[in-house]
């Protein structure tokens, strides 16, 4: 099985226009992604960058090329094989936490691993664990109100982190957040990849976050290319 984690080949996206015939979102994207790596990708508001992210991560179907994970092509998987391939080798972090207001931090980490199968016993000894690297061992049984947006942030990624997947996509991760807890959390975020060897494709306006990453790529004018 090929080590890549996540290869983009020849990826095209489009969405028919009553009018105006079809929008060509993503006319060529060809990317691979190895484990431990972090990708930024960047490009213009409406450029396609969340459509790409929706694509690689089986959320969304492309009209055209492949989306292999771990060696694996996804094109002509059926839906439930891609949601069962989804829930365990990929992690998402999105702009917004969406942590579901009315659990713990722990509860909110333990819920994605009993969805894939885990003993409660285990799920929490897990999600006490990633929320202790992440710096919230203090705070394991505050709801998500009681939590500061940094620290929101910091229990979405070790939610995306809870099935030790393979992969993490993340939609400008710290676009909501100041200066200093953007830097902070982008500072955790990479850490945890590098220790976890986990590949990370992550959109972001944030030039300075951009690089430093492994590399950065951009989607212009729906082709996705070197910066």
């Amino acid at each position: 099985m090929s080590k890549t984690a996540l290869e983009l080949k020849g990826v095209q996206q489009r969405f028919s226009q009553a009018s105006n015939g079809w929008l060509e979102v993503i006319r060529s994207a060809d990317l691979k992604l190895e484990p431990g790596e972090m990708v930024a990708l960047v490009g213009p508001s409406g450029s396609g960058k969340s459509t790409l992210l929706h694509i690689a991560g089986l959320l969304e179907h492309q009209a055209a090329g492949d989306v292999v994970i771990r060696g694996t092509p996804t094109r002509e998987l059926s839906d439930d094989k891609r949601t069962a391939l989804r829930r365990t080798t990929m992690g998402f972090v999105y702009q917004y936490h969406h942590l579901l207001p009315e659990f713990s931090a722990v509860e909110n980490v333990v819920l994605p691993q009993m969805i894939a199968g885990k003993s409660k016993s285990a799920a929490r000894e897990r999600a006490t664990s990633l929320l202790r690297r992440v710096g919230l061992g203090e705070r394991l049984s505050h709801r998500p109100a009681k939590l500061s947006g940094g620290e929101q942030q910091r229990v979405a990624i070790a939610r995306a982190l809870a099935n030790a997947p393979a992969i993490v996509l993340a939609d400008e991760p710290t676009g909501n957040l100041d200066v200093h807890t953007a830097d902070d959390v982008f500072a955790l975020l990479a850490q945890l990849v590098r220790e976890d060897r986990v590949a990370a494709l992550i959109a972001t306006h944030n030039m300075e976050i951009a690089r430093r990453m492994d590399r950065v790529v951009t989607l212009r004018e729906g082709v996705l290319g070197a910066a």
